[in-house]
C-alpha cells in the first residue's frame, strides 16, 4: 500500500464520505487513491471555498469535514479558510499536498512552507516523512480537531511520501495516546459549589451565550437549565440559534452591533453567566468597566479562553453539556420575576433609530421575513459586511441554524458554507445572505453548485458599496468615501443565465413577500437580489 492510498483507507476508517478540494500534481496520488474509493470528491472553484464548504459541512454534521488541496498557492489560498475555522473553533482536517522530501528548503517550484505559514492558525499541524506514521496522524489529527476547542487541522504530505509504500501492514489505531494533548473534560464540582453559591445570592443572573454552545451541542441543556431557574439569556453572534427567538427568556445579541436592550440587560445584572465565549471587543468594547460591577462566571471547555478579555469571580473548565446536567441537579433558586419584567421594559422602551429608504427594499424587514418564512429546520448563512450586522440584528430563530464567521469575519464564507451544509443534509433548505461584495468573492462556486445540483438559494442585499466600510468613512472622515463603490456591475440577471439558475429580484417592499415566497418555493439552486439602500441614517 502507498502512503496515498493509505491516506484514503485512513479518511475512510473516520467514516468521510465527501472531501471539498482542488487538485494539483503534488497532491494526484492521494487524488488517485481517491479514484478507487467510495469517498466523493467535489471539486471547488477556488481552493478558500474548499476549507469554506468544509466549515459548512462540519458546522451542519458536528464532526470534522476533510478538504484537500496541492502545493504552493493552492495551499496558501487555503490559509483564510484555515484562520476563519481556527477563530470560529470548527473542526476541519485540512489535507495539503508538498514538494518531495529531499527538495523542502530550496525554494522549487510550488514550495511553500505550510506548517509553518498556518501556525498561528491550527490546532496543530503535521509534516509527514514517512507514510508508517501516517494513519497514527490523522487518527491524532481527527482527535485533535474535535476534542477541546475544536478547530482545524493540517497535514502537509510531500508527493515521494505518498508515493511511498508502507514497510508495514497498514492498520488503523484503535484509540489516541498523545502526551502533550489532555484536555480536561470531566466537571470540577469544587467550582460547581461555588457557581451554586454565587446563583444564590445573585438578584438579577444573566447568561451570555456563545457559539461554543452550539459547538457542544449544549443548546438544549442551557434551555432547560434557564426555564428551570428563570434565568434570561443573551448571546453573541456565534452563540445565536441557543434559544429561539421568540423565547420568553432570550433577549437578543449584544454588543457593538446587537440589541441596545441586551447590552442594557448585561449592565443591569449582578452576575454574568459566560457559556462558549470569549467576548471579545465586538461585544463588550470595555470589558474591565463592567467587571467592576459585575460577579462573572466563565464557563469555557477551553482553559486559554476563560479570562482573556474578562476577568471571571469563579472560572469553570469542562463540556457544556456536562456542566448544565450538573447544575441541574443543584439546590438553586428560582430568579425573581422582577427581573425578567425588568428586562421585558427595558425591551419595549428601546426605539431603533435607524431609517432606511422607502423607495426600496428594508434591509431589516428582508432578513425578518425571509426567516419567518423559511422552513423551521432551514439554516441560513449570513455572510460578512452591513448584511451580516442586518442579518444577526433580525433572524428570526426557530429551530434552525444561523452559521456566519465572527472571529475572523471573512467576506465570500456564505456561499461555498451554504453549499457544504447543504451536501451534508439535503433535506435541509439553505439559504446564503451575502452582499453584492461578498457575493463578487465566490460566486464561481455557482459553478460547483449547478454541477452537483446543489439547491442552495442565494440572496444578494444590492446597495453597490462595501457598506460596512462605507458606513465607516461615512461617520469617521466625513463621507469620503475611498475604494468602497462597487456600481452597478455585475449584471446578476446574466450571471444567473450563465449558470442557468432561476432569477428573482426585488426593490421594493411591495413586492418583497411575492418574491420571497416564490424564490423559497424554487426547487432548484437560485439567485435573488433585493436593493438596499446604501445608506442607513439615525433619527
Amino acid at each position: 500500500m502507498t502512503g496515498a492510498e493509505a491516506m484514503v483507507k485512513c479518511l475512510e476508517a473516520e467514516g468521510i464520505t465527501r472531501v471539498f478540494g482542488y487538485p494539483g500534481v503534488a497532491i494526484a496520488p492521494f487524488y488517485e487513491g481517491l479514484y478507487n474509493s467510495s469517498i466523493e470528491h467535489v471539486l471547488v472553484r477556488q481552493e478558500q471555498n474548499a476549507g469554506h464548504a468544509a466549515s459548512g459541512y462540519a458546522r451542519l454534521s458536528r464532526k470534522p469535514a476533510v478538504c484537500c488541496v496541492t502545493s504552493g498557492p493552492g495551499a496558501t489560498n487555503l490559509i483564510t479558510a484555515l484562520a476563519t475555522c481556527y477563530a470560529d473553533s470548527i473542526p476541519i482536517i485540512a489535507i495539503s499536498g508538498q514538494v518531495s522530501s529531499e527538495l523542502l528548503g530550496r525554494d522549487v517550484f510550488q514550495e511553500a512552507d505550510m506548517t509553518g505559514a498556518t501556525r498561528s492558525f491550527v490546532k496543530h499541524s503535521y509534516l509527514v516523512k514517512d507514510p508508517d506514521d501516517l494513519p497514527r496522524i490523522f487518527k491524532e489529527a481527527f482527535y485533535i480537531a474535535s476534542t477541546g476547542r475544536k478547530g482545524p487541522v493540517l497535514i502537509d504530505v510531500p508527493i515521494d511520501v505518498q508515493n511511498k509504500k508502507l514497510s508495514r501492514e497498514f492498520k488503523y489505531p484503535d484509540e489516541v495516546n498523545m502526551r502533550g494533548y489532555k484536555p480536561e473534560v470531566k466537571v470540577n464540582l469544587q467550582q460547581i459549589k461555588k457557581v451554586v453559591a454565587a446563583l444564590d445570592k445573585a438578584k438579577k443572573p444573566l447568561i451570555c451565550a456563545g457559539g461554543g454552545v452550539i459547538l457542544g451541542d449544549g443548546e438544549e441543556h442551557i434551555r432547560a437549565f434557564c426555564e428551570k431557574f428563570n434565568i434570561p439569556v443573551v448571546s453573541t453572534m456565534m452563540g445565536i440559534g441557543v434559544m429561539p427567538k421568540k423565547h420568553p427568556l432570550y433577549f437578543g445579541m449584544l454588543g457593538n452591533n446587537g440589541k441596545p436592550y441586551a447590552n442594557k440587560a448585561v449592565g443591569r445584572s449582578d452576575l454574568l453567566i459566560i457559556v462558549g465565549a470569549r467576548l471579545a471587543d465586538r461585544a463588550i468594547p470595555k470589558p474591565e468597566n463592567l467587571v467592576r460591577r459585575v460577579g462573572v462566571i466563565h464557563i469555557d471547555i477551553d482553559t486559554a479562553e476563560i479570562g482573556k478579555n474578562m476577568g471571571p469571580t469563579i472560572p469553570l473548565v469542562g463540556d457544556v453539556k456536562d456542566i448544565f446536567e450538573a447544575l441541574m441537579e443543584q439546590e438553586i433558586p428560582v430568579a425573581d420575576q422582577s427581573w425578567i419584567d425588568e428586562l421585558e421594559e427595558v425591551k419595549h422602551s428601546t426605539v431603533d433609530p435607524r431609517v432606511f429608504s422607502d423607495k426600496l427594499v428594508n434591509p431589516n424587514l428582508l432578513v425578518q421575513m425571509l426567516s419567518e418564512k423559511m422552513d423551521d429546520n432551514a439554516v441560513y448563512v449570513a455572510d460578512v459586511g452591513q448584511n451580516q450586522l442586518w442579518s444577526a440584528d433580525n433572524y428570526v430563530m426557530k429551530n434552525g441554524r444561523f452559521m456566519t464567521t465572527g472571529g475572523m469575519g471573512t467576506m465570500g464564507y456564505s456561499i461555498p458554507a451554504a453549499m457544504g451544509a447543504k451536501m451534508y443534509d439535503p433535506s435541509v433548505q439553505a439559504v446564503a445572505v451575502c452582499g453584492d461584495g461578498s457575493f463578487q468573492m465566490s460566486m464561481n462556486e455557482l459553478a460547483t453548485i449547478r454541477v452537483n445540483q446543489v439547491p442552495v438559494k442565494v440572496l444578494v442585499m444590492k446597495n453597490r458599496f462595501l457598506g460596512l466600510v462605507r458606513e465607516y468613512q461615512y461617520n469617521t472622515y466625513d463621507s469620503h468615501y475611498s475604494g468602497v463603490r462597487l456600481y452597478d456591475w455585475p449584471r446578476y440577471d446574466k450571471i444567473a443565465e450563465a449558470y442557468e439558475m432561476p432569477f428573482f429580484s426585488c426593490s421594493h417592499d411591495a413586492d418583497l413577500e411575492k418574491t420571497l415566497d416564490e424564490f423559497l418555493a424554487c426547487p432548484d439552486a437560485c439567485l435573488m437580489v433585493c436593493d438596499v439602500d446604501s445608506e442607513d441614517r439615525v433619527k
